[in-house]
């Protein structure tokens, strides 16, 4: 009980302070932890005046600067490999080898996605597979702080700035709150959305496979996806793949494979 009073009264200490803060043009960016908790305070203001509400805005407050996920942002050298060297680092054989199992086992899954965006089994267990190696690793940091932290850092505030609007609005929705986890970007779910896909393409809890996998089928027919076209580079439905991830060893390594899941048999991860 007294732990509980301790942490409503802090909650309450936090949304008075937010809500004794003038307005802000814009909130500074910075480049290390220092300026992180002025720029909440900063943020938070403008966000009100958007229109976020409190139950967000006091997960705001409660925020911590993600060291990790800073690190993590500067070092993304898997996107640097070749193709081969990727498919090898990311373990292609495997989910290939898993996916085409998936594939048989939730044949009436992949139907039905199938028949309602026109997207075949492969692209999708391939996405699947590769984001979280089909729900294994998910990540276990929070998503709010990555994203607030990405929001602060002078790197790409822009991006990650709309990033966290969309967060706050899913917090004050109830889809998420301040405690859910995600990975070092703040992706969540099966297939790891980010928040503005989540507003956009999400259909329910995408921390279920099938929800996931519906959502992910959502977001590649909203971005051109057309039933029965092909998928490899070149052909009309991997604009929608590049839409997904603009690395573009990641889009060649998910179409390639897509189709060997699809076409089954033959060498694992071979070309």
């Amino acid at each position: 009980m007294m732990k509980g009073r301790l942490v409503a009264t802090a909650v309450i200490g936090a949304t008075a302070l937010l809500l004794a803060l003038p307005m802000a043009e814009a909130a500074t960016c910075g480049n290390g932890p220092g300026g992180f908790e002025a720029w909440k305070r900063e943020f938070g203001a403008e966000a009100q005046g958007k229109g976020i509400g409190q139950t967000a805005l006091s997960a705001l407050m409660q925020t911590n600067y993600a060291s990790a996920t800073i690190a993590a942002d500067r070092g993304q050298r898997s996107f640097q490999l070749t193709l081969d060297q990727f498919l090898a680092k990311r373990g292609a054989t495997t989910i290939v080898a898993k996916g085409r199992q998936l594939k048989q086992s939730q044949a009436a899954l992949f139907a039905s996605i199938q028949q309602r965006y026109g997207v075949p089994p492969g692209p999708l267990i391939a996405i699947w597979g590769m984001e979280t190696g089909f729900g294994s690793q998910r990540g276990n940091q929070n998503m709010l702080s990555s994203i607030a932290t990405l929001a602060y850092d002078c790197r790409r505030p822009e991006f990650f700035t709309d990033q966290l609007y969309a967060a706050l609005k899913l917090i004050d929705r109830g889809t998420l709150s301040g405690a859910t986890r995600g990975s070092m970007h703040g992706e969540v779910g099966q297939t790891q959305f980010m928040p503005k896909n989540i507003l956009a393409y999400g259909t329910g809890n995408l921390e279920v496979a099938a929800n996931a996998l519906n959502s992910t089928a959502n977001f590649l027919k909203a971005h051109g996806w057309r039933a029965g076209a092909g998928y490899q580079p070149g052909e009309p439905n991997f604009a929608a793949i590049e839409a997904w991830n603009a690395a573009g060893v990641y889009q060649k390594a998910i179409a390639l494979m897509g189709r060997q899941i699809d076409e089954g048999g033959g060498a694992a991860a071979s070309r």
